[in-house]
């Protein structure tokens, strides 16, 4: 089988979150194939780009990335508001909004969600992520005030 370059890889898989949850949210949902799931979707090429999760306020998925009809790179992921917050949909809703800007600024040093740290108007995201695109894991957080809102683990490789 024919190999991609993993700059190319990489270039899109960054474009791709920035145009998915990052910038709509749920509003970049397409009809999903899972029923009760939301799923996101970016194409360029050869390359299609999908990310299927479950749930709101706690919530798990999967993001995988295809060259030429193969899946080739997959994360899964797993996290959500703190139990105290969870009924509380304004409050979801600013977090999440928050999320949606720190994941705009997913980089190539550290391109599984995003930057290892990213502050705003007294809210704080952390990212702690260890490997590389081949094999990784991580977990991120947010805080305000010095209280944690929200966290999230997440694991994933190049498939073989």
């Amino acid at each position: 089988m024919e190999q991609f370059e993993q700059e190319d890889f990489l270039a899109f898989l960054l474009e791709a979150k920035r145009h998915t949850y990052a910038a709509l949210g749920d509003a970049a949902s397409v009809r999903p194939l899972l029923a009760g799931s939301r799923q996101l979707e970016w194409r360029r090429g050869a390359w299609y780009y999908r990310d299927i999760y479950f749930g709101m306020a706690f919530f798990v998925g999967q993001e995988v990335v295809s060259w030429r009809g193969q899946p080739v790179w997959s994360m899964a992921y797993a996290g959500g508001v703190t139990e105290e917050l969870a009924d509380q949909e304004d409050q979801v809703a600013r977090i999440y909004a928050f999320l949606r800007r720190a994941l705009l600024q997913v980089s190539a040093e550290l391109p599984f969600r995003g930057p290892a740290c990213w502050e705003e108007e007294g809210w704080r995201y952390v990212n702690h992520g260890i490997g590389n695109l081949k094999m990784f894991q991580g977990a991120e957080e947010i805080a305000a005030a010095g209280t944690v809102l929200y966290r999230l683990r997440y694991w994933g490789s190049f498939l073989r």
